[in-house]
């Protein structure tokens, strides 16, 4: 759920803004209350009447049949926290958005974007960009969107793609500084904590549910959680991606191969695993000014000219290449239960992230005892197309939980 504000969008946001009186005060510093161990600051972007919202939604095609759940007016801050990144402390930030007026208390949400390759599009940036997951906080969820580690206030570092310890410590020390900081301003919530999140957001949601699971006297336990189409079985779809003749997507597998050697110091060079002119090409590519789209059309689709000859063979071999392959069999999400409701989406034609994924992480969760994981394929989706009929399905669920 990504999409930047072309000027078009930007300056119809700004005409609503104008008609509907919108509070909106970018950069105005909240008053800060007493430091705690992950909190940093909250900036005001000010208040966003729902027709405004509503309007947002309905000037997207992607977004618009999310337009009748906009229910309320929201308030909008760019959360700045502690967390960590290779046992050092260092600062990352995401969105706040907190409902106005809802009739009853709001639970607490927070909604993990998808992949994302362009430093603008960071949540904590908007309205000059619109995640989507915005219309959490319209549709009456205090809902916090991180940025994640290598966007926003973290933009230095290389975002640590697909990496489980990372991916959860980005979710739940925001969840921690925000819980802080609602406490702090007396912004109440209702107790319930809901997860979601979509492609790599899925991924990085159920890292976030095993992390909090794993240690319940963080107070943060989930109430119900919704994944769609992430890659959790990453051996799997190393697999599939070995012995396909044709993949969708290059930007995926050249961001998780420079992501993982950046974020485990292996710091071999690309050549070891691309072909040229893309090992030289790669660089360029993932520094933070392209989108997908782009960065695809520099690379290729069949992964054996993307990869060097040695290491597409490797891929293949079962010996080959074994520090990657454990590296991806250590950050696969198969070794735990869920505890919480818990529902995986995937589209059934996904391109993308294969929906074996799904289907494979779903038997691994029922072959462990899971009762309360349920899988909801989505038929025909595509990667792109399957997070509306997820979405439109996920929030009156989530209702049921704060009846």
């Amino acid at each position: 759920m990504k999409k930047i504000l072309n000027a078009g969008n930007w300056y119809l946001l700004l005409t609503l803004c104008l008609l509907w009186s919108c509070d909106f005060h970018p950069d105005d510093e909240v008053p800060e209350p007493d430091q705690d161990e992950y909190f940093v600051s909250a900036t005001s972007i000010g208040t966003f009447p729902k027709e405004a919202l509503v309007a947002l939604a309905l000037s997207s095609e992607e977004y618009r049949d999310f337009a009748p759940v906009v229910q309320y007016d929201v308030a909008f801050y760019r959360i700045v926290y502690k967390t960590t990144y290779k046992g050092k402390e260092i600062e990352a930030s995401g969105l706040l958005a907190v409902p106005q007026n809802t009739p009853a208390v709001p639970a607490l949400l927070s909604a993990q974007h998808g992949t994302m390759f362009k430093q603008s599009d960071a949540p904590s940036n908007f309205p000059a960009t619109f995640s989507g997951f915005e219309l959490f906080g319209a549709a009456g969820f205090v809902a916090v969107v991180p940025d994640l580690i290598g966007y926003g206030e973290s933009s230095e570092i290389f975002h640590p793609y697909y990496d489980e310890e990372h991916s959860a410590r980005a979710v739940v020390d925001m969840l921690k500084a925000t819980d802080y900081y609602l406490q702090q301003e007396d912004i109440k919530t209702n107790g319930n904590l809901f997860l979601v999140g979509y492609s790599e957001g899925g991924y990085v949601t159920l890292a976030a549910q095993k992390e909090l699971e794993a240690h319940p006297e963080q107070g943060l336990a989930p109430t119900a959680v919704a994944a769609g189409a992430g890659g959790y079985d990453l051996s799997g779809m190393l697999n599939m991606i070995a012995t396909t003749p044709s993949y969708a997507d290059p930007a995926f597998l050249a961001f998780i191969i420079q992501s993982y050697n950046t974020t485990y110091n292996w710091n071999r060079p690309l050549t070891d695993f691309f072909q040229e002119p893309y090992a030289t090409r790669i660089p360029s590519l993932f520094n933070g000014t392209k989108i997908r789209e782009e960065i695809n059309s520099e690379l290729v689709n069949e992964p054996s000219a993307l990869f060097s000859p040695a290491f597409y063979a490797a891929l293949q071999s079962p010996t080959g290449e074994p520090e990657l392959k454990q590296a991806l069999a250590a950050n696969s999400l198969l070794d735990w239960v869920p505890e919480a409701p818990t529902r995986l989406y995937h589209g059934t034609a996904d391109e993308a992230v294969f929906f074996q994924t799904s289907e494979s992480t779903y038997q691994s969760f029922l072959a462990k005892g899971a009762t309360n994981v349920t899988f909801i394929p989505i038929p025909g989706g595509m990667h792109r197309t399957s997070i509306t009929p997820m979405m439109l399905d996920v929030l009156p669920w989530l209702n049921t939980f704060n009846q």
